[in-house]
């Protein structure tokens, strides 16, 4: 049987996961077009819609579900093989790949005490913002901030975070905002994370803050209100060695839950190695740790 080509298998799958076409366009580094492109060349040899299309808003068709699911768990058992075949004389090696902003902020700094505990295991962590195919680069385990539904990975829940306003002590001269209504005269700085579910968590009717620099990375967002240029809403794990250290103030006792959460993720055929049982189990310790000494209130 002449099967598809598979570069537009793969497009196809990570769009119907993402049910984003630009996302699948991150995952795979290629551009919306080039997804577009191949779905549509998908569609045509398989004689039917993949996708329902309204502009540039796309959801998957039931078919197209059922199609990706198979898919997705073919390029699993792929991996599995892939890994499978690796040489044994990497099994000490442990390949560990995070969003940069927990990587740098919560990770790294303990990362450490696991290296110690463990000093035969050699460590090596990535950071990445984009979904990455972990079995397909040989990476052992994953740090994802998401909703937890990762097909083909192994799901460990960590924990979750929240958003709050937090600005430097300097700022405006030590100046700061009273009480949340004073917002609307401070300089909002603006990330890709909006500040819509606070101001409605604290009872407030501003819009969304516009113009200024847009900070994708929130190591650079919370370096500028360090400096002083204005208020910064801010993930709780992130910012916290920030907070306790008093270069940055907690304005105020409302928090906004995430509706995203950290999860650990990791191949079928990695998840049985002992490096990466080893760094399961103490990740899950320091989380606990974490969570008893600096949970959110």
């Amino acid at each position: 049987m002449k099967l598809p080509n598979f570069s537009a298998l793969r497009a196809f799958e990570a769009a119907a996961r993402h049910e984003n076409f630009s996302r699948a366009a991150d995952e795979l580094h290629l551009t919306h077009g080039a997804i577009s492109h191949q779905v549509r060349k998908l569609e045509v040899e398989l004689g039917l819609a993949l996708f329902v299309r309204n502009g540039r808003h796309v959801s998957v068709t039931p078919a197209g579900r059922q199609f990706a699911l198979v898919l997705g768990k073919a390029y699993a058992d792929i991996g599995t093989a892939v890994q499978a075949l690796r040489p044994p004389s990497g099994s000490t090696r442990l390949t560990i790949t995070s969003i940069p902003s927990f990587a740098a902020r919560w990770l790294a700094p303990r990362l450490g005490r696991f290296i110690e505990r463990h000093p035969d295991i050699e460590v090596v962590l990535q950071t990445n913002g984009a979904l990455q195919d972990l079995a397909g680069e040989g990476i052992d385990v994953g740090i994802r901030f998401g909703r937890g539904h990762y097909p083909g990975l192994l799901v460990t829940p960590l924990m979750g975070d929240a958003y709050y306003p937090v600005a430097s002590p300097d700022y405006r001269h030590g100046d700061l905002p009273a009480t949340p209504a004073d917002l609307a005269q401070a300089n909002l700085l603006r990330s890709i994370e909006p500040w819509q579910p606070w101001l409605q968590a604290a009872g407030l009717a501003l819009p969304e803050p516009t113009g200024g620099v847009m900070y994708e990375d929130l190591s650079l967002l919370i370096r500028s209100a360090i400096d002083g240029d204005g208020v910064a809403l801010v993930r709780h794990v992130v910012v916290l060695q920030e907070v306790a250290e008093g270069r940055l103030l907690r304005l105020f006792n409302t928090l906004a839950p995430s509706p995203d959460a950290y999860y650990l993720v990791s191949p079928p055929g990695a998840a049985a190695r002992a490096p990466v049982q080893a760094f399961r189990a103490w990740l899950l310790g320091e989380v606990a740790r974490f969570q008893a000494t600096h949970g959110l209130t």
